[in-house]
């Protein structure tokens, strides 16, 4: 008893030294880092996390010994395995694979790895080593849910950028392809690596499409339409009709401005715009400037105001229609929300219902950015913003792809820079890389009021324009939508801000993601969705008294939405009311570039 307490004393003392020692080298290191300008404040933030993920993983070695060894032992067990598979295989015997990779993983796929015994044995030995390390972080003692989530994230980062894939001389398809084309692959790798950096000088994001491709306005976003409105924020497109008659209320759709809304609109067969127009909607839709040094004081009320509440006096200018319908997407449909709780407040009554897609209001489960919520990353992101006046877009996308790091950075790293190859051209990904800047104060309030601290779904714990706004108040009929396996907006919490409103809710569950379970027509008849009339307390109770349906959540909706549109009238072309046409849709706000932006 005596010697265990002794090696318990001992181990804590080593812990503090260590623990001591590498938080000075750290705090020497990032002074100087910061002050030669090698690295700014957003990077700084992020290698001061690591590194003290990485100090907490050693700390957890030193004090938990005998845990580590018994992880070993399980280790030494797996490697005994692939030695008896490797000699099996040398031999001649038969032999099933000691680990294979996940379903979803696709480093592996190409023959050449279980061809080749080197490159087969390699791949396991990686898989095992690397899943052991996961497993160990994961079983880490005494550690919050939200610091457990941080160290496995830069866990996985680590031996993600540690796989034998990622490397020339690792991976056999990659050496047998440099073979066939004796070497000129890695010279097209350099020239893609080359324009990529020329692309992102500053913020490295590998190409995931061929840019030259698309154009917004071109062949993106095409449906015709006009803007009708802008102002320093946004600009208002009203849509032309395709249909002789249109429902009375018309639509206003507000985007996020994460990203640009051409998102609903990529092409014909899949915009979520035109098939609205072709339903007999008189669609309005917000497109959002992208921001640069002259909006850095720009807030959350800033974008309520220039936004949907301007956008609603247009509508209203444009059709002569007091009342509308209203959808918002992401963080346009946090926003949404917002704004229409601030209405209640001013007894206003503009919106008739409200449509929420994959829509944060409750963030106390933020999703797989969580990693990134916390006072230390977000002062970071703030001494950043401070010095352009917004965050890049760039660094946003980054962050994103991180996220989902094998399938949105290291295959395309693996292909544009290893295997010489040219990105496909794919209007999705086109999308994705085009990103928009964020306003300082707008970003630094929605990362500390609604991430940090979860404000939103507290009764008047957050004013916007002189009023305290409270969405239990809001009794407008409301349509939540979310995705299944949506990262982002997880749906489960969308299903606890669902709850907090007042009114009538219709909650849906789409399949797929963020993106594709909300951009899903009709005739893909594809992924699903689960309906339920009730509301229970708890989202698996939701879930497992659900309805499935076959195909697009479309056509549900357009029957929820009947109710809601009044009679028909005769089709309203852009410029027939009160307000004169600016120019032709997409407008101009949309084809800014972050780069672009940054500089004015």
């Amino acid at each position: 008893m005596f010697g265990l307490d002794l090696v318990s004393k001992t181990a804590t003392q080593w812990v503090k030294a260590f623990d001591d020692n590498v938080r000075q080298g750290q705090q020497q290191l990032e002074k100087w880092l910061g002050d030669t300008g090698l690295v700014d404040d957003t990077k700084l933030s992020t290698l001061s996390e690591m590194s003290d993920a990485y100090r907490t993983m050693a700390e957890d070695l030193l004090l938990h010994p005998l845990r580590f060894a018994s992880a070993e032992i399980d280790l030494a067990k797996k490697h005994l395995g692939l030695a008896r598979y490797t000699l099996a295989r040398l031999t001649g015997k038969p032999a099933g694979p000691v680990v294979e990779p996940d379903q979803d993983d696709r480093r592996f796929l190409a023959q050449d790895w279980q061809k080749h015994l080197p490159f087969d044995v390699l791949q396991q030995a990686y898989l095992i080593n690397s899943k052991a390390f996961l497993q160990w972080v994961e079983n880490m003692e005494g550690l919050p849910g939200p610091s457990r989530d941080q160290m496995l994230f830069y866990a996985r980062q680590l031996t993600s950028a540690l796989s034998p894939s990622n490397y020339p001389l690792t991976n056999p398809e990659v050496l047998r392809i440099t073979w066939e084309r004796k070497g000129m692959n890695l010279v097209d790798g350099m020239r893609n690596l080359v324009e990529d950096l020329r692309q992102n000088p500053n913020l490295f994001n590998v190409g995931m499409t061929d840019r030259s491709a698309f154009e917004v306005g071109g062949n993106l976003a095409t449906t015709p339409g006009k803007v009708v409105y802008q102002n320093e924020l946004m600009q208002l497109i009203q849509y032309t009709p395709t249909t002789k008659t249109v429902a009375q209320s018309p639509l206003l759709i507000v985007p996020p401005w994460i990203n640009k809304f051409y998102i609903l609109d990529l092409t014909a067969r899949n915009s979520f715009i035109r098939w609205l127009v072709d339903q007999g909607q008189t669609v309005f839709v917000v497109s959002w400037r992208n921001p640069g040094p002259a909006q850095k004081d720009k807030g959350w009320e800033d974008y309520m105001t220039l936004g949907p509440l301007a956008a609603m006096d247009a509508v209203r200018e444009a059709t002569g229609e007091e009342r509308m319908n209203a959808i918002g997407y992401c963080i346009g449909g946090t926003l949404l929300g917002s704004t229409m709780a601030w209405l209640e407040k001013k007894k206003r009554k503009p919106v008739v219902s409200t449509t929420y897609l994959t829509t944060l209001l409750d963030f106390s489960d933020p999703g797989g950015i969580g990693v990134f919520i916390n006072d230390h990353s977000i002062r970071g992101i703030e001494r950043a913003m401070d010095r352009k006046g917004y965050l890049d877009g760039r660094a946003m996308a980054f962050t994103f792809n991180l996220l989902r790091e094998n399938d949105l950075f290291w295959s395309y790293w693996t292909n544009n820079y290893l295997k010489g190859l040219k990105p496909a051209a794919f209007d999705l990904l086109y999308w994705n890389t085009d990103g928009t800047n964020l306003p300082a104060r707008m970003h630094s309030y929605y990362l500390r009021e609604m991430y940090l601290h979860n404000r939103l779904v507290e009764p008047d714990a957050l004013t916007l324009a002189g009023e305290s706004i409270n969405l239990a108040e809001i009794q407008v009929p409301s349509f939540f939508l979310s995705a299944r396996q949506d990262h982002i907006a997880k749906w489960k919490t969308t299903y606890e801000g669902a709850k907090v409103y007042g009114g009538q809710v219709t909650f849906v569950l789409s399949g797929s993601g963020h993106i594709a379970g909300v951009i899903n027509p009709p005739y893909k008849e594809k992924y699903g969705y689960w309906t339920n009339d009730n509301l229970p307390a708890d989202a698996d109770d939701w879930f497992k008294s659900a309805e499935h349906h076959p195909g697009s959540w479309w056509p549900h909706w357009k029957t929820w939405i009947a109710n809601f549109e009044g009679p028909q009238v005769p089709a309203r072309q852009p410029g027939d009311g009160k307000l004169d046409i600016l120019e032709d849709a997409p407008g101009s706000y949309v084809k800014v570039k972050a780069a672009e932006a940054g500089r004015c």
